[in-house]
């Protein structure tokens, strides 16, 4: 598992960019230098009107992914994780460019990097507050537009005990840096753009005297994009994996010098090579229908507008 070690500007506002497996890439800056960094970004972000455009998908095939899967699942059988979350890239073609795919998204949190990539994220990773920390993990997925959709993904199985083991993790990781740990709601429903997910309410007392540097050098990476436990289901994700994440679920900070914000990097769009490419992962459980699992992954490459 790649371990960070963070400098943030004490009690000055900055932005971060927070690598998930690259750390020689963390972006750390005060706001009046972002632009050195060919960087923006927009909270609870409401884009502007999007034309036609096209989205045409070229996702890594079934047998690919299937035997990815099976590698993961007979880690699970041998008790070496239960809860992972694989990721792949599909390669897209659209009419619009990175900084249009900024300038018409919609979502918590929109970062651009000039060149290098949009992201426009559904989930807060954590909050900090007067004291409190509060983090917010999803898990749990359905398309929006099957009948009864919310009842199915509620009452799925598979997907409640994905919740509650990420639930679990995260009250976990929270313990290490507070006291008062507690699930304040469990398995809510938002809905973004064509699909329905599952996130839970997880808050803690902060212990004193810790600084954000402290406290994301100890809970990163995120666990709803890694899994549980965290240090072997990390290793196991490089083997499975074709290639780093890179920023693709790392996490983006924001202080304004009183409230920290952040937010998981995930509904990832990068360039490479001069084409693009949608980064997209769904959780594996031993309980897991690789089918599904597959679909999902392609369910998640959208644009938000």
């Amino acid at each position: 598992m790649t371990k960070h070690s963070l400098n943030f500007p004490q009690n000055k506002p900055f932005i971060a960019l927070i690598s998930y497996d690259k750390p020689e890439e963390n972006i750390i800056c005060s706001l009046e230098d972002i632009a050195k960094f060919g960087i923006k970004f927009e909270l609870n972000k409401t884009g502007k009107l999007a034309p036609n455009y096209e989205l045409h998908k070229f996702p890594i095939s079934f047998e690919e992914y299937k035997s990815k899967f099976d590698r993961v699942i007979n880690e699970q059988k041998n008790g070496n994780s239960y809860l992972l979350n694989l990721c792949f890239k599909t390669k897209i073609q659209t009419n619009l460019s990175l900084e249009q795919i900024y300038e018409y998204s919609s979502a918590k949190a929109v970062i651009y990097k000039k060149d290098d990539f949009v992201c426009f994220s559904p989930e807060p990773f954590v909050f900090i507050e007067d004291g409190f920390i509060h983090t917010f993990p999803m898990k749990g997925t359905i398309d929006a537009s099957l009948p009864n959709a919310k009842e199915l993904l509620l009452n799925d199985a598979k997907e409640l005990s994905e919740q509650a083991m990420m639930t679990d993790l995260m009250r976990n990781d929270l313990s290490m840096v507070a006291t008062e740990v507690r699930v304040e709601k469990f398995r809510y429903i938002s809905k973004v753009k064509n699909l329905y997910q599952t996130s839970s309410h997880i808050s803690g007392k902060l212990n004193p005297g810790l600084s954000l540097s402290e406290i994301f050098t100890k809970i990163l990476p995120a666990g709803s994009i890694s899994g549980t436990p965290k240090i072997q289901t990390c290793n196991i994700i490089k083997e499975c994996e074709n290639e780093p994440r890179g920023f693709y679920t790392g996490v983006f900070i924001y202080f304004d010098g009183v409230i920290c914000q952040s937010f998981v990097m995930i509904r990832f769009v990068k360039k490479q090579r001069d084409e693009l490419y949608f980064f997209s992962g769904g959780g594996i459980t031993a309980m897991s229908d690789a089918k599904k699992e597959y679909e999902e992954l392609g369910n998640k490459v959208y644009f938000p507008f």
